[in-house]
């Protein structure tokens, strides 16, 4: 499926959703807005409130709440972006420049707090307590692989567990939050809300993964950031843990250097290493791994538009170019 395709299931409900942003994002503040309005006009596909609506449309949850829920969804990455673009000291994020680059980082910080305090205002009216429970452990749980991940930076000794550790923090958990939430919403179930659970915290790391691929493989016109920027960031990722460990020695030091030092100057050379290393194919396996279990977790769902959807969206998280 075609992402118009999987919007098209739930298309009068995301565009409530859009409308919900809006609505949310005002603020007597004019540069809280501005600010906000950008990040969260820049161009994103709002997969993870994508994620709460088909999950909450599987199981039959026609409430207004969750279009409220998929609106904090978004607010939530969208502050995550905006703390991980300082911390990053990134200057590109889809295509256009970040907001830290274009205001500072101070403004920036604290739009992001704007954000998940307006996030938490809008659970509150929700008062769903299962629900609020989630997301405040998934906040936490994010900030900790957020935290997790700059202590590791240019750490060349990152293993496999520590790097899934990372990912599964710092991107599944607020995937396992969207449709997870939105499960407590739709049902009693237990089985299904793990599921839902599941489903979310399989494609999250699916999804990374192949970020993660692309990072060594696609280009900046595609992918809205410059190729190697992980590499500039000195952040291990899994295609330079399976490189480093399917290399000669003289490689491999060349690769601990570049982590150790950041920057792009030894791009061409660790690039070649990661081709010669098949790690990218080593990567998608693992990705499509994960997409398998993320749609395995969708069996007990009654069969819908909406659970085709999101078997879908599996599928597009690991077989896309940006």
């Amino acid at each position: 499926m075609q992402i118009s395709e999987i919007n098209a299931v739930v298309a009068d409900e995301f565009e409530a959703v859009n409308t919900e942003i809006s609505r949310e994002l005002s603020s007597d503040v004019p540069l809280v807005e501005h600010i906000a309005e950008y990040i969260v006009s820049s161009g994103g596909k709002r997969l993870r409130p994508l994620v709460t609506l088909l999950t909450g449309s599987a199981l039959g949850c026609r409430a207004s709440s969750l279009i409220t829920l998929a609106a904090i969804i978004e607010f939530l990455h969208t502050a995550t972006l905006l703390h991980d673009d300082v911390v990053d000291t990134s200057e590109l994020r889809r295509g256009k420049p970040t907001a830290n680059h274009k205001w500072g980082n101070a403004p920036s910080v604290l739009v992001g707090d704007f954000l998940y305090s307006r996030a938490f205002q809008m659970m509150v009216r929700i008062g769903d307590m299962a629900v609020m429970e989630r997301l405040a452990n998934a906040t936490n749980v994010i900030a900790e692989g957020e935290v997790l991940q700059l202590m590791n930076v240019r750490n060349p000794d990152l293993t496999t567990e520590d790097y899934h550790k990372v990912i599964q923090g710092k991107t599944a958990m607020l995937f396992a939050a969207a449709s997870g939430s939105a499960a407590c919403l739709a049902s009693d179930s237990d089985t299904l809300r793990q599921a839902a659970h599941t489903y979310g915290i399989e494609l999250g790391l699916a999804f990374q993964i192949q970020d993660d691929v692309l990072d060594y493989s696609g280009n900046a016109e595609t992918l809205g950031k410059n190729a190697g920027d992980d590499l500039a960031e000195g952040k291990m990722t899994l295609p330079l843990i399976h490189t480093l460990k399917h290399c000669d020695a003289d490689t491999r030091q060349l690769i601990r250097n570049a982590i150790r030092q950041g920057g792009t100057d030894d791009l061409a050379p660790v690039l070649a290493a990661v081709q010669a290393s098949k790690a990218l194919d080593f990567c998608r396996g693992q990705a499509l791994q994960h997409r398998q279990r993320a749609i395995d977790a969708l069996a007990d769902f009654p069969a819908s538009p909406a659970r085709e959807a999101l078997i879908g969206l599996a599928e597009l998280a690991v077989d896309r170019s940006s």
